[in-house]
Order: structure tokens, then C-alpha cells, then sequence
């Protein structure tokens, strides 16, 4: 018998070894939602095929609400003929070379039918020192035919296993199986509680919390009153972990599923609960504030609704990745970026290079929807932008993106972590504040990072870390267990190194993790204490012995040699070898890592607008090469500098690079010169060439404008027209022969050719392209073909047909979450802007 399942477990995971060859993790992958599930086979591989030829590496599968005209379609979740439209997916998928990923039930968070009175969702309140639990009433938001139902409580002992059951059938006799299962952000608003918690609670706090309960609502500062909220966040984090991580990525496990996880928003610790994972997930959820010159902010998106992104969040998940080596770290990636019909891959791309200074290197873009081919534009959409599919305005140009995102995963994922210092993540000082999210407890959410991140000591110093160039992961009090020293006190996870442990400005701190720290500066870890010593143990049972053992072992470690109460911190981190890398001080954003030859490598990105080239020391002053994603290596020019090496960067604001550790660099003496510019003048002849609702007229122009001003029916043109010059040049040739041309402001996309020659398409800032090779003295005629967005036809298409805004739930809803309606919009500006310029 235990030969027969070692033979079945082999070829289980032959079979997937063999399914993960069929498609690429290093492509982008997307959302694809399927409204109502009705779906068909043709439809589904018609999209697929153009998923496959426009450069992804694959698919994740939501099922939601369903379209309006086409109930009879709709397909129950998990049904035998759900399984099947499938099965069809996977198998097509292998065939055109893209994986498939599916979430475990439909909408978010999990529930459904299947969730009982007894396993759904619970709310405690404390009325007269008495706990009165209710359900929260929580329904799955956003369920697909076959999904709808109450939300699951997270922290039941036996709701994740009752819910799974549905599933063991569904999946168990199909060989056709998705790569991954699918945990989507927490979302479980008000839930607090569970059947046995003060079972739980008196298990592992010690004490009785019935007669405590109404220190829960303490606003006075009582001493005792916190340390029983701290007891309180523990237990619901430890139960989070326990009922409901932990099962559901061992049950995908078991049942041949990798598993991705969004664990953001809830109240457990966000390290733990990404390290159940195989692929933890975070969000990019709304626009940066990148100062790009240039770059577009859609003026409807409110931070103070839904915040912005933020670095320091999005290396929770890859914090726990790297602890734990996990190969790949997801992202949720243009969520509501702007409006519909208005985001360019002009503003993606800054958003995709952040994500990869956090160490995402698993893009997935939010997203596509499923539409039949017959619906035509602008098909069936999801009420939450960017639209990534088929009909998306930027779909003809949507491989340079992916080609773009392809080549940068590639080199990340191959890349090993390359940290300095790990950060201890005191989430006990946050516990023992109040709660700013509903049901009286902490939701550690990637929208608002305020609430919960950025103003404890621990955000602002991670911050202070990031501004300044230092390269660093976060742990938790159960990941320090996993920590062993090494040679010269280097602190290892068993897959990743770190040269020093650094312990935030705290006042709380679990006398197990004071154990740890023990145990760590004992075997000569060095470990620095930011500005002061913790002062307080956690746990309400039997504090006040507990206190004083807690003080006198802090009393211990703090005389070790390798600890330190530091107070000046960028001095300590040096005395520890610690890398300040003078890239952040350029005003540079980075991510560095070691490549599969062990040089060092990093990935640099100009996000803001303080540098264009410059002389700058990379590390300890390495010698390194470039790579340009899509353009190639080139080697650097270097110097020696106050006893170190530097080389000479040029990466003007939107522009990325990688830096990869070489032996030598150029051996041609560096030049400097001043750059200049030739703006090209004339008549520009304007055609427009394809779009709806129809082709303006012709137009020329001495000044370059949008063309929204030219005509009536060109404030609502969508699509794309030729722009058309010939110019000469004023001076000698070869004074040109390194030249490049830059467009100035396109709107969005352009594709150049000078002279005959295809200079390329630009879609990104800066948008500029080499042109010295395609240049002539006298008569130059450059075309260059520009392609706007469709938001301006969408005005037109709005007050003529709005009947494709057809959706149950939610149905479409603007950046505002307010009923979707472009006729109110103003044209967007579209086509050259210019000013063009030959830079030489």
C-alpha cells in the first residue's frame, strides 16, 4: 500500500511539473472575471488566444455577477457543467501556453451556500460588561450564480474545512486542475468572534476574559485595560492563523494546488499569514503620487477615500516570501489606476516599476473581463477599472507593456534576496491602541496604511529607511524563531541573510520574543535597539511577576557586545556593514538583489523628478554593467571618487534599468557634454486613420494642440491619426549621428518613422527613441502615428447607447463609486502635444 502511494504521489507531481512547463510565471498574468459564468467554449478560447499573442503568462478565473438579457447563460458555480467550460480553460491554456489560477468560491471574501448559521461571520458587542454576539449579516460580495451565501467566520474550528467540502468533490476526479487556489484581501467587516472564544482565550491568555470584557472599550489609558485588548488581537490573530491560513493552504496542498494569498485587511499578523502561502499577494490599489513630469493623476481619485499606494505595505508580502524562499510575490496591479476609458501604459508603467522595488516580481493585472465576441465595444466590463481586455484602447499596444513587465520578472525572479537588515514588526504596540476599523479591531488594510502603519515608531522608521537607501525586510515574533547566526553574526532564515536585527521605538513586547532576542545575541547576532529598550510585557496574566522577570532578562541583553541602544542609528548600521545606497539620495528607487552568478544585482527606477544622469556609487562602490529591459547590456563608464568606484547613470524621470555587478566597465574616456535640442517646426499634416465614431476631416497645424479643438467630431474621436512633417537639419550631420528624438507630451501612444526607417512606439515617459542612424541633411519627413484613449468617444457613446451598462450588483460605477456617466466628462486632451525635439 505504501508503494502504491509513493508511485501515485510521483506522478501527481509529474503531472504538475509538467502542466507548470506549459506556461510562464515571468509573463504578467491577469484577473479574468466571468459575469454570471456565462461563458461558452468558443468565447473562452477566442480570449485566450488573444491573451497568449498579446504576451501573458496566464489567467486567474473570478466568478461574479452575472449581465442583464443573459440569465439563461449563466452557469452555477462548481456545477457539473462549471466544471467543464473548466476543464476547457485549463486544457486550452496548455495548448496556447497560459496557466490558470481560480479563487476558492466566487466574489470576496469566502462563504456561500454552503456556510451555515452556526460557521458564518460573528460580531460581539459588550453591552453592561456582557458579550452579546450576533451574525454580521455579511453576504459574499459580488457572488456568482451558485456562490451566494453568507461570509464564512474566519476564526471557527471547523468552518474552513465544512467550506472546503464542496470543492473536494468538484475537483476530485478531474485530471484538468488550475495551478493555483486563490484567497482574495479579508474583507470580513465586523467579525470579532467565534463559537468557543472564551474557551480559546481562556486556553491561551490564562485568565477568564468574560470578566474583563469591558476593558475592551477602555478609552482611559488603564494599564490592565490594554494589555487585555493586546490578549484579545492575539487570540484572533493566532485563530486567523490556525482555522483558516493554515487549513486552506494545506488543504490546496494536498489536493495539488499552489496557493496565493491576499492577506491584507486582516487583523492577524500580515507576515504570518503571507507566509502560509506559496505566492503571498499584496494590492496596488489607486495612483502613486510619482512627481514624473508628465505623468497624469486622474483628478476624480480621492486619497482620502481610498489612499494610495504604499511601499512599506507592499513588503509585507515580500518580506515573507524572502524568510521563507518563496520563488515568486504577487501583486493586485492597476486597481482603479484612474477612471474608465482613461488609463494609458503611460501611467501603468511607474505603478508596475514600484511594485518591483517592493519585490512583487508576479504581476497581476486587475484585469479583464470575459466578454462574447458579438458584444463588440465596449463589451461586458467590470465595475472596478483598469480594463486590461480585448477591447481596452490600448490592446493593439499591449504587448510592449507585457514584453516590458516579461523582461524585468525574469531577472527578478531569477534574483535572490539581498537585504541588510531585518526590521521587527512590533504589531503588540499597535494592538494596544484603538482600533480605527469597524468591530473594535485593528484591519490591517493596504488602502489606508495611516490607520495602522505609518504613524507607529515602526512605519516611521521603515520610511526613514526607505528615503535613505537602506535595504530591508520586516519579521515577525514567530518568524525570529526561525532565525539562526552565522559567521560574523549574520542572521539567516535558511534562505535569506541579514546583517543585523533592528528593533523599532516599542513599549510592548511578548516575553517569547524577548527569548528569542536572547537566544539570537547570545549566538552574536547583532541586534540594535532603535532609541530605546521596550518596557512593557505583553499578557494580563500574572503581569506583575512576569514584568519584573521581563526587565531583569532585557537588563541582560542590553550589556551583550553586539546589542545596542542606538542613538544615532545611520552610525550603528554602518559599524554593522550596513549599505547606504547613494542611489535614494539621487532621489532613486531600487531594489537590490544578488543574480543566480552571485554578483550583485539591482533593478532602478526614476520615479520622481531630481535626477537625469549623474555620477552615483552603487553598493560599496561596485563596478557594473546595464541592462535596459528590451533595448540590452551596455557596459558603464566608471570613475574613482574619494576612494570609491562610481559609474555614470543616465535615467531620466518614467525610465528603469537593471544594474548587474561586472568585472570591468568602459575602457573609452567619458566625455561630458551638454545636450541640445532642435525643436522641429513646420506644417504638420494631420490624417486620421482609423477609430469611431468616424474620421474627422484633415487638418494642418503650425502649432502642435490636441486635436480634440480641431472640429466638432473630433472632441469625441477615438483611435488613432498620422502626423506628418519635413524638416532639415541645421548643421552638419554627423553632428546628429548620436541623436535622439523626443515627442514632448503624446497622448498616449505613438509609433515613429523617419524617413522610411521604423523608429519603434513609444508608450511610456519619457517618450523618446534613437533617430541618429535614420537622419539626412535636408528633407526629413517623420510620420509619427498616435493613438488616443477612449474615453472621449465613450462621452459621445454614453448619450446615444448607455445600454451596455447592463450588470446586476454593482452594475458600473465611476472612480467615485458613484453611477458610472461619461457624458459629464470634458474632452481629454489627445494626439502630439509635442514640442518635438531632436536632442543631439
Amino acid at each position: 500500500m505504501r508503494r502504491l502511494f509513493v508511485c501515485l504521489l510521483f506522478l501527481l507531481i509529474q503531472f504538475f511539473d509538467t502542466y507548470a512547463q506549459t506556461f510562464s510565471t515571468t509573463k504578467p498574468w491577469t484577473y479574468w472575471w466571468w459575469m454570471g459564468s456565462a461563458v461558452n467554449k468558443a468565447d473562452i478560447t477566442a480570449q485566450l488566444e488573444y491573451f497568449g499573442k498579446s504576451g501573458l503568462g496566464g489567467v486567474h478565473i473570478i466568478p461574479i455577477y452575472g449581465v442583464k438579457g443573459y440569465e439563461k447563460e449563466n452557469i452555477s458555480f462548481l456545477s457539473p457543467q462549471w466544471l467543464e467550460v473548466m476543464r476547457h480553460t485549463i486544457r486550452e491554456g496548455k495548448r496556447i501556453g497560459l496557466g490558470v489560477d481560480m479563487t476558492t468560491g466566487t466574489g470576496w471574501p469566502f462563504g456561500g451556500p454552503n456556510v451555515t448559521s452556526v460557521t458564518a461571520a460573528q460580531n460581539m458587542t459588550v453591552v453592561d460588561g456582557k458579550p452579546v454576539v450576533k451574525p454580521t449579516g455579511q453576504k459574499v460580495k459580488r457572488p456568482a450564480p451558485g456562490g451566494d451565501g453568507f461570509v464564512l467566520d474566519p476564526f471557527n474550528a471547523t468552518g474552513m474545512s465544512q467550506y472546503l467540502s464542496r470543492f473536494d468533490s468538484a475537483f476530485s476526479k478531474s485530471p484538468d486542475k488550475p495551478r493555483s487556489m486563490y484567497n482574495d484581501s479579508y474583507e470580513a467587516y465586523g467579525a470579532n468572534w467565534t463559537t468557543d472564544f472564551v474557551k480559546e482565550f481562556q486556553s491561551r491568555r490564562k485568565y477568564d476574559l468574560l470578566g474583563k470584557l469591558s476593558m475592551l472599550s477602555d478609552s482611559t489609558g488603564n494599564p490592565e485595560a490594554t494589555l487585555v485588548k493586546i490578549d484579545y488581537h492575539q487570540t484572533l490573530a493566532e485563530l486567523l492563523l490556525e482555522r483558516y491560513a493554515v487549513p486552506w493552504s494545506d488543504w490546496s496542498r494536498t489536493h495539488g494546488f499552489k496557493t496565493r494569498y491576499q492577506a491584507h485587511g486582516s487583523p492577524g499578523n500580515l507576515l504570518d499569514l503571507y507566509e502560509t502561502a506559496d505566492i503571498p499577494e499584496t494590492e496596488s490599489f489607486g495612483t502613486s503620487r510619482f512627481s514624473i513630469p508628465g505623468l497624469r493623476i486622474d483628478p476624480d481619485y480621492s486619497i482620502d477615500q481610498f489612499g494610495t499606494p504604499n511601499v512599506l505595505a507592499m513588503k509585507f508580502a515580500s518580506s515573507a516570501a524572502n524568510l521563507s524562499g518563496k520563488k515568486l510575490v504577487s501583486s493586485e496591479t492597476g486597481t482603479w489606476l484612474a477612471n474608465h476609458f482613461k488609463v494609458s501604459l503611460s501611467q501603468i508603467k511607474p505603478q508596475i516599476d514600484e511594485l518591483f522595488t517592493a519585490g512583487i516580481n508576479h504581476i497581476f493585472y486587475h484585469g479583464t473581463t470575459y466578454s462574447p465576441e458579438k458584444e463588440g465595444f465596449p463589451g461586458w466590463l467590470f465595475y472596478a477599472s483598469t480594463n486590461f481586455g480585448k477591447t481596452s484602447h490600448f490592446s493593439e499596444y499591449f504587448s510592449l507593456l507585457n514584453n516590458y513587465v516579461e523582461a524585468c520578472q525574469k531577472l527578478l525572479q531569477d534574483g535572490k534576496p539581498d537585504n541588510d537588515v531585518l526590521v521587527y514588526f512590533p504589531i503588540h504596540d499597535l494592538w494596544a491602541t484603538k482600533a480605527k476599523s469597524g468591530g473594535g479591531v485593528h484591519l490591517l488594510e493596504v488602502h489606508h496604511v495611516d490607520r495602522w502603519l505609518l504613524d507607529l515608531p515602526f512605519g516611521k522608521l521603515s520610511g526613514k529607511l526607505w528615503r535613505e537607501g537602506y535595504a530591508f525586510d520586516f519579521v515577525s515574533d514567530l518568524q525570529l524563531k526561525k532565525l539562526n547566526v552565522g559567521a560574523n553574526g549574520v542572521l539567516s532564515s535558511g534562505d535569506a541573510n541579514y546583517k543585523t536585527l533592528l528593533i523599532p521605538s516599542v513599549t510592548y513586547l511578548p516575553e517569547e520574543t524577548l527569548k528569542e532576542l536572547q537566544r539570537l545575541a547570545n549566538a552574536g547576532a547583532k541586534i540594535i535597539f532603535d532609541g530605546k529598550l521596550p518596557t512593557t510585557v505583553t499578557g494580563n496574566a500574572s503581569h506583575e511577576q512576569r514584568q519584573q522577570l521581563f526587565s531583569e532578562s532585557l537588563a541582560q541583553i542590553s550589556k551583550l557586545k553586539t546589542v545596542r541602544v542606538s542613538t544615532d542609528l545611520n552610525a550603528d548600521l554602518y559599524q554593522y556593514g550596513v549599505v547606504k545606497e547613494q542611489l535614494a539620495e539621487k532621489g532613486l528607487t531600487f531594489i537590490r538583489k544578488k543574480a543566480a552568478s552571485g554578483l550583485p544585482l539591482y533593478f532602478v527606477t526614476n520615479l520622481g523628478n531630481t535626477f537625469q544622469s549623474g555620477w552615483v556609487r552603487i553598493g560599496k562602490g561596485e563596478t557594473m554593467s546595464r541592462n535596459t529591459p528590451l533595448k540590452g547590456e551596455s557596459m558603464m563608464f566608471i570613475r574613482t571618487a574619494a576612494g570609491h568606484d562610481e559609474v555614470y547613470l543616465n535615467l531620466p524621470p518614467g525610465e528603469s534599468c537593471f544594474l548587474e555587478g561586472a568585472k570591468d566597465g568602459s575602457d573609452l574616456p567619458f566625455a561630458s557634454k551638454t545636450s541640445k535640442e532642435l525643436e522641429i517646426k513646420g506644417t504638420w499634416e494631420v490624417t486620421f486613420l482609423q477609430g469611431k465614431p468616424s474620421l474627422p476631416a484633415p487638418a494642418k497645424l503650425t502649432t502642435l494642440k490636441s486635436w480634440t479643438t480641431l472640429s466638432d467630431s473630433a472632441e469625441y474621436f477615438s483611435g488613432k491619426a498620422r502626423y506628418r512633417i519635413i524638416f532639415d537639419l541645421k548643421g552638419p550631420l554627423k553632428r546628429f549621428e548620436d541623436a535622439g528624438i523626443n515627442l514632448g507630451d503624446v497622448r498616449e501612444v505613438a509609433q515613429v518613422t523617419l524617413n522610411g526607417k521604423d523608429l519603434g512606439t513609444v508608450w511610456h515617459i519619457p517618450f523618446q527613441l534613437y533617430a541618429g542612424h535614420a537622419l539626412k541633411s535636408k528633407g526629413n519627413v517623420l510620420e509619427i502615428e498616435v493613438t488616443n484613449l477612449s474615453a472621449n468617444y465613450m462621452r459621445l457613446r454614453d448619450q446615444q447607447q448607455p445600454d451596455w451598462k447592463k450588470f446586476y450588483d454593482i452594475n458600473i460605477v465611476d472612480i467615485t463609486y458613484k453611477k458610472f456617466d461619461a457624458t459629464r466628462w470634458q474632452p481629454m486632451p489627445s494626439g502630439l502635444l509635442g514640442p518635438v525635439r531632436l536632442i543631439y
